[in-house]
């Protein structure tokens, strides 16, 4: 306690610029309970820390993983998982000491194993690998606006839509976005919406309209992973892709057997303290 009140450290982290706020959870004890509280305050811009989402990582005795995270977006909403999160996650909790490089880490999605690398021309980027997709349907047709869309769908843990686009930088996704992400062929829990343009077989363009964050996000690493494995079962493209986001960092996607992964850069930008008073919180 100091004059400005209760305070809680956190890190902000970022993920080819998909930013998160961090909660080391084994110091502050946030309740489950009000975590979507929590996650509101502090992804507020102006009055909070301003982030796409929060994630509060704590220690678990549960057989098989090193610790277990909550994941909430900036409206609150839990995910189930997030990619370029979960990379953040893995090279944070073995910074400070809660799992070694390579360590697996529990998810609303099922287990993530996380490799941070330490070697090499890749050193200081994380992989992970996704829990299996739970689902994947090629070559939907759906109706916006009077119009017949084709569209794709896989599950990385969460909901991911995919349209192939000849120009992704011509995408009105403002508009778009919105009316894919509420259609009611993905009701009731809704949908990421991913626009990719195929460049060759190893290489794309990615815009994401995530659900959650109600905007086009710099990165999703779920979105990338689901792109890539629908890409790969339409033929258009190899095992292997890089997929340049509207951050113009690039995820590295892996398809292996029944296994995807998912490679790319995790930052600390900054680590802080904040009072919870003037965010109403306890």
């Amino acid at each position: 306690m100091t004059i400005f009140g209760t305070s809680v450290p956190f890190y902000k982290m970022q993920g080819c610029g998909n930013d998160f706020v961090v909660i080391d959870n084994r110091e502050a004890k946030v309740d489950p309970g009000v975590m979507d509280l929590w996650a509101q305050k502090l992804c507020a811009r102006a009055f909070g820390v301003y982030a796409d989402g929060v994630f509060f990582l704590e220690e678990t005795d549960e057989p098989g993983l090193d610790y277990r995270w909550h994941f909430y977006n900036s409206d609150g909403s839990r995910a189930e998982m997030c990619g370029n999160a979960s990379r953040c996650a893995g090279k944070l909790a073995h910074a400070i000491g809660l799992a070694p490089a390579t360590h697996t880490f529990g998810t609303d999605a099922g287990p993530i194993r996380a490799e941070v690398l330490v070697d090499g021309p890749d050193a200081g980027r994380v992989k992970v690998q996704l829990t299996p997709p739970l689902g994947k349907e090629t070559n939907i047709r759906i109706d916006l606006d009077g119009e017949p869309l084709t569209v794709h769908f896989a599950d990385t843990g969460v909901p991911h839509t995919v349209v192939f686009v000849d120009d992704v930088e011509a995408v009105d996704i403002m508009d778009l976005g919105p009316k894919i992400r509420y259609h009611e062929q993905f009701a009731p829990a809704g949908t990421n919406v991913n626009f990719a343009q195929v460049k060759d077989e190893n290489t794309m363009l990615l815009r994401t309209y995530e659900r959650g964050v109600e905007a086009e996000t710099y990165a999703c690493g779920t979105g990338a992973a689901a792109t890539q494995l629908l890409a790969n079962a339409l033929g258009l493209t190899e095992g292997r892709a890089d997929l340049t986001t509207t951050g113009g960092e690039v995820l590295t996607v892996f398809l292996e057997d029944d296994n995807v992964f998912l490679q790319g850069a995790a930052e600390l930008t900054f680590k802080g303290e904040v009072y919870l008073e003037p965010l109403g919180l306890i």
